[in-house]
């Protein structure tokens, strides 16, 4: 399984490569945003990137079934399926915030095997793979490594936006109130900084498996722990909430905050 691992994982590094320049074609330039039917916006520039990382891995890997955000489910029957989201954090590559990344994610079943969240503007890329630590390059700074923090008073919380808690808004702002400070906007790219070890607990509704797929292994490869609202594995089938946290002793209160 080693070698077939490096194989899937030199495809998702030639995925994330390719979508990188014609992202950045994009980026500040005011691409014209489109309303999907859940009424989230949609550029050229996430369908410009899906269709390159598609004919890559359909090119590396034919026996695998791709999923992404933009053009559904390809090769249905296929055990293992590649995830995609071309731009996780479309909101903020419209207004020019490079805190969005791209995500490649390669899962059997409901497990990911591995994991890439990349932002193609400041070049920072984390990768995950099961069973390995996470690995980070990136001229900005930083180590991989989540911060020991075991009790919530410490604990710097993160959130893209309080519009996705929708009825559930009262449960976050109950955790809000026990952590030290909290922090709007992030999309996945939240979640590389927690690998980084400065943030600390994550939580999120409405994630849909190309949200979360590529954050697992990046996660738990850092020291850190990515579950549902009940601390399990999170499923395609699922509700969409997650907590990630980089202490994992911080779960069980995470946890009993949001019942």
């Amino acid at each position: 399984m080693t070698a077939d691992l490096d194989r899937y994982l030199a495809a998702a590094v030639a995925a994330a490569d390719v979508a990188g320049p014609l992202i950045r074609r994009w980026f500040r330039g005011s691409p014209a945003a489109d309303l999907k039917p859940d009424q989230s916006p949609v550029t050229a520039a996430d369908r410009d990137a899906e269709r390159a990382m598609r004919a890559v891995l359909t090119r590396l890997c034919s026996e695998c079934g791709i999923l992404g955000e933009e053009f559904g489910l390809q090769r249905p029957e296929a055990r293992l399926r590649w995830v995609l989201d071309p731009i996780d954090g479309t909101r903020a590559f419209i207004t020019g915030r490079p805190t969005f990344g791209t995500l490649v994610a390669l899962l059997d079943g409901d497990a990911p095997l591995l994991g890439i969240i990349d932002q193609p503007v400041t070049n920072e890329r984390w990768i995950g793979v099961a069973g390995r630590q996470t690995s980070f390059e990136g001229p900005l700074g930083g180590r991989i490594g989540t911060r020991l923090c075991p009790h919530l008073a410490q604990a710097e919380l993160s959130a893209t936006s309080p519009e996705m808690f929708a009825a559930e808004l009262p449960r976050f702002h109950r955790l809000a109130a026990r952590v030290r400070r909290n922090y709007w906007g992030g999309d996945c790219y939240a979640y590389g900084l927690l690998a980084l070890g400065q943030i600390d607990v994550i939580v999120e509704c409405d994630l849909k498996p190309w949200d979360w797929a590529a954050l697992v292994p990046v996660v738990v490869g850092a020291g850190g722990a990515l579950t549902d609202w009940q601390g399990n594995p999170p499923r395609s089938d699922g509700d969409g909430r997650v907590i990630a946290v980089g202490d994992p002793a911080l779960l069980p209160a995470v946890i009993a905050l949001l019942a």
